[in-house]
């Protein structure tokens, strides 16, 4: 008999209606990963953040219709890699903030009789934000629904070839085209995070840079012709740097066409398809920036499919805990929130347990 393997495709969800954008913000920052408050301090800064938040962010919803894509594209994706796998699998999602929550997922996932489930984040870089919060909110749904199924759970794969071989192939004709113009800057752009994150060891902002690195190797991108950055910024506290906007408006000052790479996102959603599309295009043409261009995220093509297969196979025979591509810890010292932490970079990570 085949074993039903269950893999549940964790994402951040989006609100899927003007009304739901206030909900989704509360359950956004009540996550004690992007507040670490103690709980009545987070609950009552939550609501007061999604209030100040609603009417903003209401607005940049408007752009898209009123709601997020970002479960259609994720639909698509799980379509895509369930008809990769073939018999024996079957793909869920989970969403982080929006339906369907994890609760309404795992119990879906018991219902339908999972012998074994694997988590996979659709987050390429780990992060204490994203995909840990993430996990630990699908573990507390499994407990909660009687869900005891082996779930080893893929932490990162920043420099999986099928994600860096997609991203190159969508990221080069954009390149081409932009040269034809003068200089071109290449700006991997991935969603920023206050520094105190990072300073705490999250390895997130290495792996965006580990990501970044591998794509424009496989480019064959000068050094002077890319740059990390990050976008989205919000609240006062100091963010990880140099942001989005100032590289837009340096490659301006320089008389250099610009192609944004989405680095951290593997489907299309406000962050993309209004901070990238209209707002920065907007400070380009403000900036006198030669070209602006804006490659598309990973979403379905094929080897970024393929790529996730191999993870979802690498992951198969893990009893439980976090497992990678490699199958050993990919951090090098130093990020002490890297899940392997404190494992040497030659033991296998896959025994580790959450």
């Amino acid at each position: 008999m085949i074993e039903k393997t269950a893999v549940v495709l964790l994402n951040l969800g989006g609100p899927d209606s003007p009304e739901a954008v206030r909900p989704f913000l509360v359950n956004l920052f009540s996550d004690p990963a992007i507040i670490s408050a103690p709980a009545p301090i987070r609950w009552l800064l939550a609501r007061l953040i999604a209030a100040r938040r609603a009417k903003p962010a209401g607005e940049i919803y408007a752009h898209l219709g009123g709601g997020s894509p970002l479960l259609a594209n994720t639909e698509a994706q799980a379509k895509a890699l369930g008809e990769a796998l073939g018999t024996g699998y079957e793909v869920f999602i989970a969403m982080r903030y929006w339906a369907p929550r994890a609760a309404e997922t795992a119990a879906a996932v018991r219902s339908w009789g999972a012998q074994r489930v694997i988590l996979l984040p659709l987050y390429p870089q780990f992060s204490t934000a994203t995909s840990a919060s993430s996990v630990a909110d699908w573990r507390r749904a499994a407990r909660s629904v009687g869900l005891s199924a082996p779930t080893p759970a893929l932490c990162c794969y920043p420099a999986e070839r099928g994600f860096i071989e997609a991203m190159a192939d969508l990221t080069e004709p954009l390149v081409a085209e932009a040269r034809r113009s003068g200089p071109v800057r290449v700006l991997f752009s991935a969603h920023g995070l206050p520094e105190k994150i990072i300073a705490r060891g999250d390895p997130y902002q290495w792996q965006i840079e580990a990501s970044a690195a591998a794509i424009a190797s496989r480019l064959g991108l000068a050094g002077d012709e890319w740059r990390v950055c990050y976008q989205s910024r919000v609240g006062p506290m100091p963010w990880i740097g140099p942001s989005t906007e100032a590289e837009i408006a340096g490659a301006g000052a320089e008389g250099t066409a610009v192609v944004v790479v989405p680095l951290a996102f593997v489907s299309e959603h406000s962050e993309t398809l209004v901070e990238l599309d209209i707002e920065y295009a907007e400070l380009a043409r403000k900036s006198g920036v030669r070209a602006y261009l804006r490659v598309s995220t990973a979403g379905t093509h094929k080897a970024f499919i393929a790529g996730l297969v191999r993870l979802v196979h690498g992951a198969t025979e893990a009893a439980g805990g976090w497992v990678n591509q490699s199958g050993e810890r990919l951090c090098p010292a130093g990020h002490g929130q890297c899940p392997h932490a404190g494992r040497l970079t030659s033991e296998p990570a896959r025994t580790e347990k959450v």
